[in-house]
């Protein structure tokens, strides 16, 4: 049977998602929006790609939920985006009751669908949906840590001057000021990065990792980042619908792994065909738990924030 993947907003965000999901033939494709012409216009400009490309599926733009019934996956990427001297939850009030609905009418179509959230502030946003919908934990994903470890791989990459796809290093704790990029753990093939850089430059790479968003949102002027949350989304995406056990860092719901509960945090997670196969817990150290502490203090109010 054919993969179904829905992408929830035909955005930057959204669109980019959809175009990565094609071009990496994971199945058919639906790119849903409230706004009429929007997705069917982008829709068809990426079916167009297929021969091009060589992608095989259909690619589908459409203003109604019954379009997206029984999706294997559905990417809720709708919501307003930052601009300069915005915080993610500065967003919170207004995308908090678009998340809520998108949610619960993907599930009502999609019942066994995994959920991947992108809507910031992503921590209290992937929350959101797994209250209003009661979907299983397990199938209720925010993606965080897969784009914020992509970008302080970059920045640590660029500065031992290494290939990006040899640096390992992870991303914890909410999506926000407080994320927690791991600096014992990063390596470059084995080598920890703590080897080739000096403590001073390590410092700075974690600071920009941290604001990483913002100093996009500050060049764009009138949005923020697509290509890699896109990206980010699908990856994740794709371990789901090919089951292939992949490790990532994702925002999981949390019951007493890292010695948290009831959050949404982003953690590193084994993703399959059941969503969150397992979380993998290891021992932090004092700092990093004092670290993840200030992320859960973050996501509390947020949460409260959103009356749910």
């Amino acid at each position: 049977m054919r993969k179904k993947i829905t992408i929830i907003g035909a955005g930057n965000v959204g669109a980019t998602a959809a175009h990565w999901a094609a071009a990496k033939n994971l199945g058919d494709v639906v790119l849903l929006d409230v706004a009429e012409g929007i997705p069917q216009g982008k829709a068809l400009d990426l079916l167009q790609c297929g021969p091009v490309e060589g992608f095989n599926y259909r690619v589908t733009g459409s203003n109604d939920y019954k379009d997206t019934a029984n999706s294997d996956v559905v990417i809720i990427a709708a919501g307003l985006a930052r601009k300069p001297g915005m915080s993610r939850d500065d967003l919170l009030a207004i995308n908090v009751s678009i998340v809520k609905a998108c949610a619960q009418e993907a599930v009502k179509h999609s019942p066994d669908c995994v959920l991947i959230v992108v809507t910031n502030p992503i921590d209290a946003m992937v929350h959101t949906a797994f209250k209003v919908t009661g979907h299983p934990k397990q199938k209720v994903i925010g993606m965080a840590g897969v784009l914020d470890s992509a970008r302080y791989r970059t920045f640590l990459a660029d500065a031992i001057g290494v290939a990006p796809r040899d640096v390992n290093a992870l991303v914890m704790g909410i999506h926000g000021d407080n994320m927690l990029p791991l600096v014992r753990l990063a390596n470059v093939a084995g080598v920890p990065v703590t080897d080739l850089l000096s403590a001073e430059k390590i410092a700075q790479i974690v600071d920009r990792t941290q604001k990483g968003g913002i100093e996009i949102v500050n060049h764009l002027k009138t949005g923020s980042a697509f290509y890699t949350p896109g990206l980010a989304a699908v990856e994740m995406a794709e371990a789901v619908l090919t089951d292939s056990q992949r490790v990532l860092p994702c925002a999981a719901y949390l019951e007493g792994e890292f010695g948290i509960s009831g959050y949404f945090l982003g953690v590193p997670v084994v993703i399959g065909a059941k969503g969150v196969e397992r979380i993998l817990e290891f021992e932090l150290t004092s700092e990093e738990k004092a670290a993840m502490a200030l992320s859960v203090t973050a996501v509390q109010k947020q949460m409260e924030a959103t009356g749910i």
